[in-house]
């Protein structure tokens, strides 16, 4: 990576966007760019940023090549992956993303959240940013394994003295500060080989986000942050959980189960190959077979020069359901655990490829007693036809993440930016 690069994004508190080339348009804004690298695709949005909106001008989706369960395990290949969906987004967009910083979506079982508190003395003078800064940095200091690195720290409330649940302390008075954190850490390894990815395809790391909290920025009300919700990202490799209550993050974690293992499932229980078996979920799949007609019968490809298989999908939906309901089961173990199912008092929204499988969501009503509704992207303009599905939640949610960090750092500059960058730079 070049040693001058680093330099100036770590002295600037915005991402720095280049005039677009081949652009005539009379108005410009500033470009926010998301680099969704999953286990089943990949996905690149150009967004624009004005005062009021962010304008979607350029998508590139291609298939997903070297990942598995949302990690790294082909860099060439997921080079060569990266490099075609950031293509088809130049194309679309008309215009150049090489010196452009771009945000990337992380996932995968390696993925670690919990709680931590921080407390500070203020003997009874005005709370000032620096406080806050000073508050959050005690509650980082906590230990971690070895080849863990934290990506996130996202304060949940602050405490001065007895008042509780306030959002933002500046300018109080008290004796002590108190903050409760959530951070997030990934494997160092694996996180090295994301941006190793991202630096061979041409493409310089902003800063890495957890995949469910890039798509909450997508598909999730104020409302319903507010009132208590959980986000449920299934994904191809992995699933994502997130729950937001009181506005803020509460609570994450990863499951390394997803779309490729009900496909896998698919392809071993009805010995079709796995293309087929993808095909035959997106088809005839569902989450329930009880509402299939049992005499509806479909042709299941077989291996080498034999006829297909003449199957009812009722077998077929009974296959899908039963790695649907392990899913969902282990997430709804996972809010028990947690404490905080009693909070999602705005329901559950499903996301990602799986939660466009029919009667997905009524199931999800059963295991959890709880409302949930199928999230898609919202709040964006532009060319947003490709991204109007629960596939494309990650990869709008962060443009929307984007945009919301750079217009915190024109505000203030905390120095996370800078630290995010200290830390990639150490690990390449």
């Amino acid at each position: 990576m070049d040693e001058k690069k680093e330099i100036a994004v770590i002295e600037e508190t915005a991402v720095v966007s280049p005039k677009k080339a081949g652009s005539h348009r009379h108005e410009q804004g500033e470009l926010v760019v998301g680099l969704d690298i999953g286990t089943t695709k990949i996905c690149c949005v150009v967004g624009e940023m004005f005062e009021d909106r962010i304008e979607v001008i350029g998508v590139g989706t291609v298939p997903s090549k070297g990942l598995k369960k949302g990690v790294v395990v082909n860099i060439e290949s997921t080079v060569n992956s990266i490099r075609q969906a950031v293509t088809l987004a130049e194309e679309s967009a008309g215009c150049d993303l090489r010196s452009v910083y771009v945000y990337v979506g992380i996932a995968g079982n390696h993925i670690k959240g919990f709680n931590s508190p921080g407390i500070l003395a203020i003997n009874n003078r005005e709370i000032k940013q620096a406080d806050i800064d000073e508050v959050v940095s005690a509650a980082r200091t906590v230990k971690i394994s070895e080849n863990q690195r934290i990506i996130h720290v996202m304060p949940q409330e602050y405490m001065v003295d007895d008042h509780t649940g306030i959002q933002n302390p500046i300018g109080m008075t008290g004796v002590r500060l108190v903050t409760n954190v959530h951070i997030v850490t990934a494997d160092i390894g694996a996180v090295h080989n994301l941006v190793t990815c991202c630096n061979k395809a041409g493409m310089e790391v902003a800063e890495l986000v957890l995949e469910s909290i890039a798509s909450a920025s997508a598909v999730l009300s104020k409302d319903e942050m507010e009132l208590g919700v959980a986000l449920v990202d299934i994904g191809g490799g992995t699933t994502d959980l997130a729950v937001f209550c009181d506005g803020t993050i509460r609570h994450t974690c990863e499951i390394g189960l997803g779309g490729h293992n009900l496909t896998n499932d698919l392809s071993v229980g009805l010995r079709t190959p796995l293309q087929d078996a993808e095909r035959l979920k997106e088809d005839f799949g569902g989450a329930i077979s009880s509402v299939v007609k049992p005499n509806f019968v479909v042709d299941v490809p077989t291996v080498g020069d034999r006829e297909p298989r003449k199957v009812t999908q009722k077998v077929l939906v009974d296959i899908l359901e039963a790695r649907i309901i392990e899913i969902l089961e282990i997430l709804d173990r996972e809010l028990i655990a947690s404490g905080q199912k009693n909070k999602i008092n705005g329901g559950v929204v499903l996301t990602g490829g799986t939660a466009l499988l029919a009667n997905i969501v009524e199931l999800a009503e059963q295991i959890f007693d709880l409302p949930v509704r199928i999230g898609y992207p919202i709040g964006l303009t532009g060319k947003v036809e490709e991204l109007n599905n629960p596939r494309c939640t990650t990869a709008a949610g962060l443009v929307v993440f984007g945009r919301k960090k750079q217009h915190e750092m024109g505000r203030q500059d905390t120095g996370v930016f800078g630290k995010m960058r200290d830390w990639i730079k150490k690990i390449m």
